[in-house]
């Protein structure tokens, strides 16, 4: 089995530590951990199968470090490759925006010709709206360690053995 990449902020705590759960889950052997503040389009082209830790800054905005890094993806063909996104935010404090960055992300991978996988269901979650909710789905994994943390560590599980299904 060819590695995943795994791509998250080595400098964000929060997320750090949902990309070294979800790597011990899958097994530290399948995975190569990528910073993505350092992140190059040549780390984009090694992979065929790619986790990215996109938590939502603001109000539904992209962490400036992937936000700096989308006109090298938009010049990208991503076809052939599939990603599963996770992301955190605020479903309280954020209710209009919870999670948007992980649905701006999968918007900017499927324009390149990326497929997307680990899709979740919102349930559970009580908030007003989310770029990541596609078809009555989140596109990828939400978690919100401000309000949920209880639930984040079954949430990952549930979704890394989905990805074992979903990455092909």
């Amino acid at each position: 089995m060819l590695k995943i990449g795994l791509f998250y902020s080595y400098k964000s705590q929060k997320t750090r530590k949902i990309a070294r759960s979800i790597a011990e889950i899958l097994g530290e052997d399948k995975v190569e951990h990528i910073d993505a503040e350092t992140v190059t389009p040549e780390d984009f082209v090694r992979f065929d199968r790619m986790i990215l830790g996109v938590p939502t800054w603001f109000d539904g905005e992209l962490p400036i470090y992937w936000d700096e890094f989308v006109p090298a993806l938009k010049e990208l063909d991503l076809a052939g490759k599939q990603f599963a996104i996770f992301g955190l935010g605020d479903q309280k404090a954020y209710p209009e925006n919870f999670g948007d960055a992980v649905g701006i992300m999968a918007d900017i991978l499927e324009g390149r010709n990326g497929v997307v996988v680990g899709e979740t269901s919102p349930g559970g979650y009580s908030f007003e709206s989310s770029k990541a909710l596609k078809n009555g789905k989140f596109i990828g994994l939400i978690l919100d360690q401000e309000n949920q943390p209880r639930l984040t560590e079954s949430r990952i599980s549930t979704w890394v053995a989905g990805l074992a299904k979903d990455f092909k």
